[in-house]
């Protein structure tokens, strides 16, 4: 696809992706980021784009995977101090309990084999699926699967043997 088709198919669809964006990141710089990380890419697969039989749903499906790969890449910054502590039965004596009950189960979670811990931070605490962990480790989902049941044995066990 030379220059000129480029300009009049795909910036025209600028409008329609910048608004999809920013339902998705709910931000003006970041959907302005991403529409022009789409632009990007399409222009560097544009010989594909010569026989491509709709090149709109395919900067839309493209702008899509941008949104979600920076909403992932978010993710990472969550700290597990940040993890919502029960507020059913709020007294000065459960929350104290509950957050020193967080603070244990932190350090035992440190104290984890580096794969186990990472597994476990993705699935409990960051919300991955166990498919999504396992391409993100480079690993099956059977060993993803081990390594999270052992982790959350490990961490109970010693949880337990800790408060008795």
């Amino acid at each position: 696809m030379e220059l000129e088709r480029f300009k009049s198919t795909v910036i025209p669809l600028r409008e329609k992706l910048q608004i999809f964006a920013k339902g998705i990141l709910r931000n003006d710089i970041d959907a302005e980021d991403a529409v022009q990380e789409t632009f990007l890419r399409l222009w560097n697969v544009r010989s594909q784009l010569n026989t491509h039989p709709n090149i709109g749903g395919f900067a839309m499906q493209t702008l899509k995977n941008i949104c979600i790969d920076r909403l992932r890449s978010e993710r990472y910054d969550v700290a597990i101090d940040n993890v919502a502590i029960s507020t059913t039965a709020v007294t000065p004596y459960t929350y104290t309990e509950q957050n020193d009950s967080v603070t244990v189960i932190r350090k035992i979670i440190d104290t984890l084999p580096e794969t186990q811990r990472r597994i476990m931070l993705m699935r409990d605490v960051e919300g991955y699926e166990l498919d999504e962990i396992a391409e993100i480790m480079g690993a099956g989902a059977a060993t993803v699967r081990v390594n999270l049941s052992r982790a959350r044995k490990t961490v109970r066990d010693k949880f337990l043997s800790i408060n008795k």
